[in-house]
Order: C-alpha cells, then structure tokens, then sequence
C-alpha cells in the first residue's frame, strides 16, 4: 500500500507541475526541483542503499538467533555475540571486524556467517552489500594469482566505497593460495585511510576446515576423560588452533601476515556435533518446512548419520550438512 500511495503522490506532483509550467517559469524550476527530490526519495525507498533503512544491527535478533537455530556452538555462539555487537556499536572502529571460523564440515560456520548478515542487513544474504567468494570458483588457478590479487584489491576498495558497511565473506579458505589473502591486508590493517578510502566499518569473515584436527581432538580428550562439551573454553582451543592454521600448508592463511600481525580478532572454533544436535538440526528443518517436528523421526535421522570414531560413534562426520536430503526420505 505505502509503494502504491507514493507512485500517486509523483504522479499527481509531476500532472500539477505540467500545468503550472505552462504559466510561470520560476515555479516550474521549484516545481521540477522538488519532484526530483521526491523521485530520489521513491528511489531509495524502493531500491536498498546504504542507508539505516536498509543497514540496522539487531543485537537482540542475533542473541535469539544463536540461542534456537545453532545447536551445539556454546564457545562460537558466545564470542560471535560480543564480537559483532562490540563492532557494531562502535562509531569510530579502529580497524574491520576480522572473524576466522574454523572446524569440521556441517558445524555452522556458513550458517552463522548468514545469521550475522540477516541481523545487519535488512535483504540479509540477498543484500548488495554482502559479498562472498568461494576459492574454487573464484580463484582456481594458481598460475593467475597477481590477477585475483588486483581484482579483490579493487573489488574491496569498490564496494565499500560504495558503503562502507559492507561484508566479504572468503568460503573455503583452506583451498586458497596462501599468498591472495596477504593481498588484502593493508584493508584490515589499522588505518584511517588508503586512497581516501576507510575500511574501518567492514566486515571480514573467513570460513575453513583448517585447525578442525585440533578442534575434535579436544573435544574427544575432554568427552574420554568424563567432562562434559559444555567445559571446553576458548582458552582451550585458542592457541592451538592459531598455530595448526598458520602452520597448515593447505591453509590460505598459512605464514600469513594476518596473523602474525594480530589482524584476525577472533580465531571462532566449530566444535563437532553429537547425536543430540542431530536431532536438534532435523527438529529445526521440520519447523522451517513448516512441518510439525516429530522427534521420532528427527531420532531416525541422526540415527542414519555417520559418526566416528567408529566403535563410540561420538561425533558426526558430516555434522548437520545431509540432514535435509535425508529429512526428505524419513518425513
């Protein structure tokens, strides 16, 4: 109703300004002015921009988010909270916000990573200013690094001085080049500006398997000796799990400047998920279907998952990732 009410609105403004500007050319000038101020303001209410319309961080939203949709993350779900509420109520940031997140396939680091745009961007993944690249499709060849090299420099520098309030999401970093990233640094460096240029408000965010090795044998160290997975703190990972990154070949952040610079802020450990999580997964892909979660079922599907090691049959191979092809034979 409100896109129809303003399409009249300029319809009726831009008839009455043709019959005014047929008696007075003063008038037609003011007339005409404002009515392109009307059709800017129709256009930014139609088409997203970089405006708080559009660009508004939900703290609450993403708590809630975090609470009922990731299962099994207690040490990624507390330091994603703080982490990107800290940044987004800070005016003046000093550098980008610069997450890592790290562990097995199928624990939800692609699916935080939407979370987190869904809570600052009003169209969420859709948003013009959310970009994401995946190694394989956009940098496959090694031979044409110094080219992706320039290509992402300019990417970057584009986009967020088109708004600088953007999010670049690198999937899949454990199979890129280890040189690309070290490309980009200067952009998540402490600096005011480059070129006339801030990058100060941008949102970096980069996915991999790397450190997911450690990650799981923490977790099978602390589930062998008797404690629960809700004891392992960030302290226990963190180390480790900078070191493993920095020192895997197969990492894009491998002897990477980011890190020995300190550019990444947090180093966010995926834990592997367990049967219980499982369940939870196929519970919350009924309700999304708009299904009646059935636990029943939710239990045959996790009971179909492979989980290893393979006499305890502890942890999920695959965490949630099959869940909903697999929710499509048992539902």
């Amino acid at each position: 109703m409100k896109t129809a009410h303003l399409y009249v609105s300029l319809h009726v403004f831009l008839s009455a300004s043709v019959l005014v500007s047929a008696f007075d050319p003063i008038t037609t000038t003011v007339v005409l002015g404002i009515g392109a101020t009307l059709g800017r303001t129709i256009y930014n209410y139609l088409h997203e921009s970089c405006e708080p319309k559009w660009i508004a961080y939900n703290a609450t939203g993403l708590q809630v988010d975090l609470e009922r949709k990731l299962f099994g993350q207690h040490i990624a779900s507390r330091i994603i909270l703080k982490a990107v509420t800290g940044f987004m109520s800070n005016d003046n940031p000093r550098k980008p916000l610069v997450l890592s997140l790290h562990g097995w396939t199928g624990t939800g680091k692609n699916f935080v990573s939407q979370l987190i745009a869904e809570n600052i961007y009003k169209e969420g993944m859709d948003s013009n200013f959310v970009h994401i690249f995946t190694s394989e499709l956009h940098f496959p060849h090694a031979s044409q690094l110094e080219t992706y090299k320039s290509q992402l420099q300019q990417w970057i520098k584009g986009n967020v001085t088109n708004c600088a309030h953007s999010m670049f999401i690198f999937d899949e970093m454990d199979k890129m080049h280890p040189g690309l990233i070290d490309g980009i640094k200067p952009y998540l460096d402490y600096y005011d500006k480059l070129d006339g240029v801030s990058y100060r408000k941008a949102i970096f965010i980069f996915l991999s398997n790397a450190g997911g090795e450690s990650i799981i044998q923490t977790a099978l160290n602390f589930w062998k000796g008797g404690r629960d997975r809700e004891e392992i703190e960030l302290r226990d990972l963190e180390t480790e799990l900078s070191l493993a990154v920095f020192n895997n070949k197969k990492s894009g952040l491998w002897h990477t400047s980011l890190i020995d610079k300190n550019l990444v802020d947090f180093f966010v450990p995926f834990l592997p998920l367990e049967f219980r999580h499982i369940v939870q997964c196929a519970m919350a892909e009924m309700k999304a279907r708009g299904l009646k979660p059935d636990q029943s079922v939710a239990e045959q599907v996790a009971e179909d998952v492979v989980y290893f090691p393979k006499a305890e049959r502890v942890f999920s191979v695959k965490g949630c990732k099959t869940i909903e092809s697999k929710l499509d034979y048992y539902a």
